[in-house]
């Protein structure tokens, strides 16, 4: 067979690059679909797991404000568009490859999926960056950048987590004390009531039994986790339950809203090579896809940062949702690298900390989780694009 011929059947039996094209609009909705299954029950976590509301509430409320702030990204962040798309780690001609980012999100998007799956919270950026290095370190080696990834990387994982913990620890003991020096104290219930017993009488000579209601007094006495705790009084003539419970839910929308307004154009950005498609369409189906992610795959994330990391109250919750979005707003306008992940899950540990109700078992695992992204990453996405670079998809 010729070269000619060679070439010839290889064009007619793999993929051309538009099916590239196609399998990589794909694969970053996937991508989008991983994000919200492992991220969008992040900012609503604190109102779950101290009681707030239910999980069908909390993530209804999570769905409402991802979806803004993904459509928002249309309109407001462009610039972070531009800004996420591996240059300085990788050789700009590399980024423009279909195929080269066909693997990374795919390295990306199947990393985080697993993480999910188990339960552990990780960062989708980390995930991408992870995948970036795999990919390029099999097309060009040791041209990747290492100091990049050390600032993009390292850095975060290291100081995310310590500032939350601490910004989170303080929050908590601030407020308690506001608390306290304004007279508010805490109400707990108990319920005591009639309850109706279902009586069975034996009658001679047949078979089925006359039934009567009885009705008794009855006191439930239970675990304190399912006792309501309450905040009793009024601060500036609003009673303070609901001042807290209104504030609780505006911070746990504003992180959400935050995190996808900042994760959207990160995942639309791998798209910039379809020249044919209209970014607004992938903007939308981007958003779409998260929000399928985490209205069907949120649960198992949804335990792990509400009721495992530690136990928490309406007060405990909501410091750990303030110091989360406090911390990534100040990181935003700062320039800091600081992942929202490691920020949420830091802030909830902190305040456990405080309050001795912290599960460092937990918090070690998903530490470890955090370590092994970047690896796990980066080899899923380097064997997606050895295979994707592979003679045999050569044309």
């Amino acid at each position: 067979m010729t070269e000619q011929n060679r070439v010839q059947w290889r064009s007619k039996a793999f993929p051309p690059f538009k099916v590239i094209l196609l399998l990589l609009f794909l694969s970053a909705c996937f991508l989008a679909y991983s994000n919200g299954a492992n991220d969008n029950f992040k900012g609503v976590a604190s109102l779950y797991g101290s009681g707030a509301c239910g999980y069908r509430t909390a993530l209804g409320w999570a769905t409402i404000t991802t979806l803004a702030g993904s459509l928002s990204s249309i309109f407001l962040a462009q610039a972070l568009l531009k800004k996420f798309s591996g240059k300085g780690l990788v050789p700009d001609a590399l980024v423009a490859s279909g195929p080269f980012l066909l693997a990374v999100v795919l390295g990306a998007a199947v990393t985080v999926i697993l993480a999910t799956i188990f339960g552990f919270p990780v960062s989708t950026t980390h995930g991408l960056t992870g995948a970036l290095v795999g990919c390029g370190w099999v097309a060009v080696g040791s041209q990747v950048n290492f100091e990049a990834l050390r600032k993009s990387f390292l850095l975060p994982l290291l100081l995310s987590p310590l500032l939350a913990i601490a910004l989170g620890a303080m929050l908590y003991l601030l407020l308690r004390f506001m608390r306290v020096h304004f007279g508010l104290t805490k109400e707990w219930c108990f319920c005591l009531g009639l309850e109706q017993r279902l009586l069975a009488m034996p009658q001679p000579g047949t078979a089925w039994a006359r039934q009567s209601f009885s009705p008794e007094y009855s006191a439930m006495v239970g675990q304190s986790s399912a006792c309501s705790e309450r905040y009793a009084g009024r601060f500036v003539g609003v009673s303070a339950q609901r001042l807290m419970d209104a504030m609780h839910f505006l911070s746990a929308g504003t992180v959400c809203f935050a995190r996808s307004l900042n994760d959207t154009p990160k995942i639309v950005a791998l798209l910039l090579v379809v020249k044919a498609l209209d970014l607004r369409w992938g903007f939308l189906a981007v958003a779409c896809a998260m929000v399928a992610g985490g209205l069907l795959h949120s649960r198992k994330i949804a335990e792990t940062m509400s009721r495992k990391i530690t136990k928490m109250n309406h007060g405990q919750g909501f410091s750990a949702n303030l110091a989360t979005g406090l911390l990534v707003i100040l990181a935003s306008v700062q320039g800091l690298p600081v992942s929202t992940t490691h920020v949420a899950v830091g802030s909830l540990f902190g305040v456990g900390l405080t309050t001795g109700q912290a599960n460092p078992k937990v918090m070690s695992g998903i530490v470890l989780s955090w370590v092994l992204t970047l690896p796990c990453a980066a080899l899923i996405g380097a064997f997606a694009y050895w295979i994707l670079t592979a003679p045999l998809f050569h044309v």
